[in-house]
This record gives C-alpha cells, sequence and structure tokens, in this order.
C-alpha cells in the first residue's frame, strides 16, 4: 500500500487510548522528512506490536521532528474523554521542534491548532505521516500501560492495555479501581457508585 507523501512542512497528528478505562490518552505529532522515506508506514493497529516496535525508533530518527504528548486521567475525568484527546494534540503539535505550515489529524475533528488543520477519516492508512504518529502514539501509550503493570499488577495492563476486555472487567470487580482508572467511564463510574452503597 503506498501512502500519500508531502514535500512541505505538514504533521501527521494521531491518538492512542481514548477507549480504555484506565492510562492516559497519548497524541503524537510527526514530520516526514521526503528524503529519507520509511517503508512499512500504515496504521498502527493493522502492524504487529513486534512491527510498531521496529518502526518506532526509525521514525524517530528519521522525522524532521515528532513529539509525543499526553493528557492525564485526572484531565480526562475533568474534561471528558474528546477534549483531553484534543489537548493531548495541541501539546504534541507545540512540543515539536519545527513548526508545521499545516497539520492533518486522523479521524473527523481537529483540535485547535496555529496552523490550517484538515481531518482526515482513516487518515492513518492513508497518510504516511498520519500513519507515523499512529505508530508513535501507539508505542508509547503500550510502555506506559506496561509500566503502570508493574504498580498495579492485579489488573493485568500487560494483556489489556485498559481496554474494558472481559478479563479487565472482572479484575476491575475484584479489586475494585486503582488510582488510574478514568471514573468518569461507564463500568469506572457504575463500580463506584455501587461501593457508595454498601
Amino acid at each position: 500500500m503506498s501512502l500519500q507523501l508531502f514535500d512541505d512542512l505538514v504533521c501527521g497528528i494521531d491518538e492512542a487510548g481514548r477507549g480504555p478505562l484506565a492510562g492516559s490518552v497519548v497524541a503524537a505529532a510527526v514530520i516526514l522528512d521526503p528524503a529519507r522515506p520509511i517503508a512499512g508506514l500504515n496504521d498502527s493497529k493493522k502492524l504487529s506490536a513486534a512491527k510498531r516496535e521496529a518502526l518506532a525508533p526509525e521514525i524517530r530518527e528519521k522525522a524532521l521532528a515528532w513529539c509525543v504528548a499526553e493528557a492525564s486521567v485526572a484531565e480526562i475525568d475533568r474534561l471528558n474523554i474528546l477534549h483531553a484527546t484534543m489537548l493531548a494534540m495541541q501539546r504534541a503539535v507545540a512540543g515539536l521542534a519545527v513548526a508545521p505550515l499545516r497539520a492533518l489529524v486522523d479521524g473527523n475533528r481537529c483540535p485547535k491548532l496555529a496552523v490550517p488543520a484538515e481531518a482526515v477519516v482513516k487518515g492513518d492508512g492513508k497518510v504516511a505521516c498520519i500513519a507515523a504518529a499512529s505508530i508513535l502514539a501507539k508505542t508509547a501509550r503500550d510502555e506506559a500501560m506496561l509500566d503502570l503493570h508493574r504498580q498495579y499488577p492485579q489488573y493485568g495492563f500487560d494483556r489489556h492495555m485498559g481496554y474494558p476486555t472481559a478479563d479487565h472487567l472482572e479484575r476491575l470487580r475484584q479489586h475494585g479501581p486503582s488510582p488510574i482508572h478514568r471514573r468518569s467511564f461507564g463500568p469506572v463510574k457504575l463500580l463506584l457508585a455501587q461501593a457508595e452503597l454498601f
């Protein structure tokens, strides 16, 4: 599959971790260097973990600029997941060492940025710089969840990365929410409400 490439300073933006019940939401912004192409870029969800882990350092090495940023669990609970995601994206763009001329954002919404931005539905499978951002966001978030697994091994974050799998929901029922669970998300909110009844 050939992804669309650009020769101006366009940054691709994508996020990882909107759906999980635990952990931060992570965003990445990447400006690729047309002179240093990277083979194998694709939507991070379509790549194996091994392939993502191989591509991430190559992206960091070859890109003109890249930045990974996050919005915390507290920010997610305070703002809601959509606004927290936009905040993480804004932070990622603000952290770029090179200022982009425009931005392409995976999905159907754009954060408010200082440069023109365009939303691209399924952009992580169409546009190389968005694919690169999706890989950096996903690998950074997975690494953060593995760190959290070491702190809270009882929840099995190393297997589900905080997503609401049957195993995660069962462990959540057994142990109750941890400090890094999103209290504004339905299953966690429900457990907290039930705990208050007893």
